[in-house]
């Protein structure tokens, strides 16, 4: 039932829901995984969650517990714990006990085989995969072996620990992310993981969260691709290597996540934190690119809407977690097989069913708080030259400049102490925006970044630098 409104009580549609179902359901089957598990979230809400498969573990098998899995069932997440440290590590930015450009070796004692190239990457190159670093740990496969075969940090590093130039490519490095997560217990001094319940799961709610298993939770399996046989999965503590992809978790706390990822919680990092993750980090290699890696999560292209989170996999398990912010929309799936199942194209579909049948209605429309006069002297058209850029005020003396017509540079500003702005994207982000007044107290012209705006194209009272032509514009 919706009101005039808009509003659904948050319910889906009969036909919706059996659409869901019948996605989750193909999947589990022609994907021949024991059990699969489908949740959507709207509007910070869980809306619809789906079970397809049998027993946690098979029928008779000893110790096994017996019977379908739910929502609160914990599945392993693999990758989807990097998300994690990376919320983690963009707390400690947010709080001035780092920056992104912070080289690691300011911050954590890199072993001195590592390479002066480990010493000298970047906090952000580590979190967006650009650092260079080896895709695994010296061996064996961490994955399946217990971390007490790595107990010291130089025991991650193999002999050629950098592979790439660092900030040239994305190279995927799970050794990269058991780096951070050191760095957040040198920096907190706490195991990152107790550091991660205090300050991401426990205000969140998520209780079902955590580095090993408790009851209820699925067993990995590995399917045999040529007979319908299942043969079980070692579960390793993988001690160092953990941050890279540890956690389990059940749908209904990944819905609690991917509701904070869409719209951010300031008791844990704001909207604005979590959209500077959503960038790509490094130049797609493509200029049509599908898929992209920001600051700890993966970015696609899906039914013509990006997607931000990640996808994870270990032994014996595959999962994905996606969130559409702008139609205010995320999506979880969970598997307890090693392969099959192409999970992050499965919680894709489960987002855009929802999307496509039931579009997001936009937010109302409402007046906001009244606007400082000076600030609204500020809105309007203004010029780079002869290019028309349009300046207005957001939420909270935010300012958003954006070419007339559509065609040039646009960004989003952010309010600063002093009375400037700086850029939140585009080609400004990181830029500081004045607006630069006269002998008389008015606005003589914005300056961004050294270029001038001024209220009239090439205004010749402004300084325009290398001046103005004073015979003024003419025909040829």
């Amino acid at each position: 039932m919706i009101d005039s409104s808009g509003d659904m009580n948050g319910e889906l549609l009969p036909e919706t829901r059996r659409a869901l179902l019948h996605r989750l359901a193909v999947a589990q089957a022609e994907g021949r995984v024991p059990s699969a598990v489908g949740a959507v979230v709207r509007d910070g809400r869980t809306v619809w969650t789906g079970v397809r498969g049998g027993a946690v573990g098979p029928p008779g098998e000893t110790g096994e517990t017996e019977g379908a899995p739910t929502a609160d069932t914990r599945y392993r997440i693999g990758s989807i714990t990097k998300t994690f440290v990376a919320v983690l590590v963009m707390r400690l930015c947010d709080e001035g006990l780092l920056d992104l450009s912070d080289p690691l070796g300011e911050h954590l004692e890199v072993p001195a085989g590592a390479g002066d190239e480990v010493v000298s990457a970047t906090v952000a190159q580590l979190l967006s995969h650009s650092a260079g670093l080896a895709a695994e740990p010296r061996g064996p496969w961490w994955e399946r072996t217990p971390g007490e075969l790595r107990p010291e940090a130089a025991d991650l590093f193999g002999e050629r620990p950098v592979r790439h130039p660092a900030g040239r490519r994305h190279h995927y490095s799970n050794l990269g992310y058991a780096l951070l997560g050191s760095l957040v217990e040198r920096l907190r001094g706490a195991p990152w993981h107790d550091v991660l319940r205090e300050e991401v799961l426990d205000p969140l709610g998520m209780d079902r969260t955590a580095p090993l298993p408790r009851e209820p939770y699925a067993r990995g399996w590995a399917v045999h691709p040529w007979a319908d046989a299942v043969l079980p999965e070692p579960l390793a503590d993988t001690g160092r290597m953990a941050p890279a992809g540890q956690l389990w978790s059940t749908a209904r706390d990944l819905c609690r996540f991917a509701a904070f990822l869409a719209a951010g919680d300031d008791r844990v990092l704001g909207a604005e934190s979590l959209a500077r993750m959503r960038v790509p980090a490094v130049a797609p290699e493509a200029e049509a690119w599908d898929q992209a890696y920001g600051l700890g999560m993966q970015l696609v292209r899906s039914g013509g809407r990006l997607l931000a989170g990640h996808t994870g996999s270990m032994p014996g398990f595959l999962a994905a977690v996606w969130t559409a912010p702008g139609e205010r929309l995320a999506s979880v799936a969970l598997v307890n097989a090693t392969s099959g199942l192409p999970v992050g194209g499965l919680a894709a579909d489960l987002l855009g069913i929802v999307a496509e049948r039931e579009p997001s209605f936009p937010e109302p429309w409402r007046p906001r708080s009244q606007a400082d006069p000076e600030l609204l002297a500020l809105t309007g058209p203004w010029y780079w030259g002869p290019a028309a850029f349009a300046l207005r005020v957001r939420e909270g003396r935010a300012l958003e400049l954006a070419p007339v017509g559509g065609a040039g540079r646009a960004s989003r500003f952010r309010p600063e102490a002093d009375g400037t702005w700086t850029g939140l994207d585009g080609y400004y982000a990181g830029e500081t925006l004045r607006a630069v007044r006269g002998a008389d107290g008015s606005v003589s012209h914005l300056d961004l970044g050294t270029f001038v705006f001024t209220r009239a194209p090439y205004d010749p009272d402004a300084p325009v630098p290398g001046g103005v032509d004073p015979r003024g514009w003419r025909a040829g």
